[in-house]
């Protein structure tokens, strides 16, 4: 995975309601990307979509790996995206196309966790990831670490994940339960990352490029949380 290096106008150099502002209009973008995911989730597992891509990965032997492939591609791009674009326009245009990618991506998960996982399934992983993701926030800003010793292991992580998807689609092994818990603690580390960088390292006009950047790992968590619960749920 791409982590991006750091801007020469750093936030943490305004006064503190520059900050302040900052922060919020990140934390806003992130919750406006959130909801427009729900939003387009709703939509496309009722669309037909759905119900291909589900037969398309029930056909296919190596079907749920390139979907996890296409899911962690998809997050590099989006990081690599937030690290070099200047523009607001393009900034704004990343985060549009990132929730869309996603919310196609999604698919197949939510709908096996809404028809063929206990009910009470998909609301615990969003509560799990919710607190997860609180808990990691508030130990970033509590302690104002400065994560970005995290880069070159989050990284190789990231390569390595990408190396076992690619191994499973040409051995054919399954990545298991072990796999799961390892993207769990990838993503957690990002998001402490991205959080030190909201806090340390980005410039004032990067607020769309973080909220994407965070945006990601969130997304990473909840896919993970949600693989694991499902794993020991079935209707």
């Amino acid at each position: 995975m791409a982590y991006s290096t750091y801007s020469d106008t750093a936030v943490a150099g305004v006064m503190e309601d520059e900050r302040a502002g900052f922060i919020r209009r990140t934390y806003a973008h992130l919750a406006g990307a959130i909801a427009a995911f729900a939003m387009l989730e709703v939509y496309l597992l009722k669309s037909p979509l759905a119900v291909e891509m589900i037969r398309f990965i029930s056909r296919n032997q190596f079907g749920w790996l390139m979907v996890l492939g296409a899911f962690i591609l998809v997050g590099w791009m989006a990081r690599g995206l937030a690290s070099k674009v200047q523009s607001k326009a393009m900034q704004y245009a990343g985060l549009a196309l990132y929730t869309v990618a996603e919310a196609v991506i999604f698919i197949p998960i939510l709908y096996l966790a809404v028809n063929y996982s206990e009910p009470s399934v998909l609301s615990n992983a969003l509560l799990l990831t919710g607190a997860m993701f609180g808990g990691l926030t508030f130990i970033a800003f509590t302690t104002r670490k400065d994560f970005s010793f995290l880069r070159g292991i989050l990284s190789i992580g990231g390569f390595v994940a990408l190396g076992l998807i690619a191994g499973g689609v040409a051995f054919g092994f399954d990545l298991g339960l072990a796999f799961s818990v390892g993207m769990i603690a990838l993503a957690s580390g990002s998001i402490l990352y991205d959080t030190s960088k909201i806090i340390h390292h980005y410039s004032q006009d990067q607020y769309v490029a973080a909220a994407l950047e965070l945006f990601a790992s969130v997304a990473l968590l909840f896919w993970y949380v949600l693989r694991i619960l499902m794993r020991f749920s079935r209707r």
